[in-house]
């Protein structure tokens, strides 16, 4: 499940809580029922630094079948890959929980901001090496970080982005194949297109136009970027421009301060036309013909990129690495 973003939930969260854990065996439920800042005020951690922003790791009571060396190397490879695609890591200091539960697979996440950034990280105790290897949650979280916190009815461009950025920041650091990336766009995004009685996608909070819906803005954006000027920038040139500007999660900002920031940073107001455009108004988008000017196309599970197609560069840079 993609996760929640939850600073707005804090005060009906903290009715849940309970006391202290009394014993061993009640500390999985009292930690993963409640947000992690007390249990960072009673757990150790280990602390890695990744760039300028340093990363405080600590482990829920509970066995994990790997060593916390391997599980803390994939949550500090996870802070690379979203530092790589800001340019830097988008807060200067990040906790980060692990809760060992029953069951194997990295199950889920949630990021917060309520005393500062944090993640909650739930992991199976058989979870494996090649499960964190093809993980996605972790960089999806950390995402989560790296955009303003905004009024409840624009939760679909948090959602939207850590969707749309999670795939290509792994890609771009050579941890995901771009057929991948491509493919799983062109299978999913049309489950956040507009369906009868949509109000655009400040007012349609449904599962479909949160994720997929906000993921689908973003490409557009991106797309369009690219397009006005050549090739030249895109979608993450404006998204590094709200993080320098101070942009992150542990910030309050207006949705229209942030798209406005973005915007300033490419000389074009693309984001915010587009906002104007998709808000409360369920505007039809061409999936199919936009994945063929990008050249891609879907054979069963196989992915094949036309490099003669109007935007394949543009398809191209999008994952590219960068500086």
């Amino acid at each position: 499940m993609r996760s929640l973003h939850v600073r707005a939930l804090f005060a009906a969260l903290t009715v849940l809580a309970v006391g202290p854990a009394s014993a061993q065996g009640d500390a999985d439920s009292f930690l993963t029922r409640r947000m992690p800042y007390e249990a960072f005020d009673r757990l150790p951690a280990k602390h890695v630094a990744i760039g300028k922003t340093g990363f405080d790791i600590a482990f829920a009571p509970g066995v994990l079948d790997l060593l916390p060396s391997v599980i803390i190397e994939w949550i500090a490879a996870s802070g690379r890959t979203v530092a790589a695609y800001y340019g830097r890591f988008p807060v200067d200091h990040v906790k980060v929980l692990v809760v060992p539960v029953d069951g194997a697979g990295v199950r889920s996440g949630t990021a917060f901001a309520h005393r500062g950034a944090a993640v909650r990280i739930v992991l199976g105790r058989a979870v494996t090496e090649r499960q964190l290897a093809d993980d996605w949650v972790v960089v999806h979280e950390l995402v989560h970080l790296a955009f303003p916190s905004v009024a409840e009815e624009h939760h679909w461009i948090e959602e939207g982005l850590a969707v749309y950025v999670e795939p290509i920041s792994r890609a771009q650091a050579g941890r995901l194949n771009v057929e991948q990336v491509w493919g799983d766009f062109v299978r999913f995004m049309p489950k956040g297109l507009p369906a009868s009685n949509d109000q655009g996608l400040d007012h349609t909070p449904t599962w479909g136009r949160t994720y997929w819906g906000g993921a689908i803005f973003c490409l557009l954006a991106d797309v369009q970027i690219r397009e006005r000027t050549h090739n030249r920038l895109g979608l993450q040139d404006a998204l590094r421009a709200i993080v320098a500007a101070g942009g992150n999660m542990e910030a309050d900002w207006p949705l229209e301060r942030a798209l406005r920031t973005a915007d300033s940073a490419i000389g074009s107001p693309v984001l915010e036309d587009l906002y104007d455009q998709m808000k409360a108004t369920p505007v039809p988008v061409d999936l199919p013909q936009l994945w063929q000017r990008l050249g891609i196309e879907l054979h069963g599970d196989s992915v094949l990129f036309d490099d003669s197609a109007p935007l394949a560069q543009l398809r191209r840079a999008i994952t590219a690495a960068r500086d």
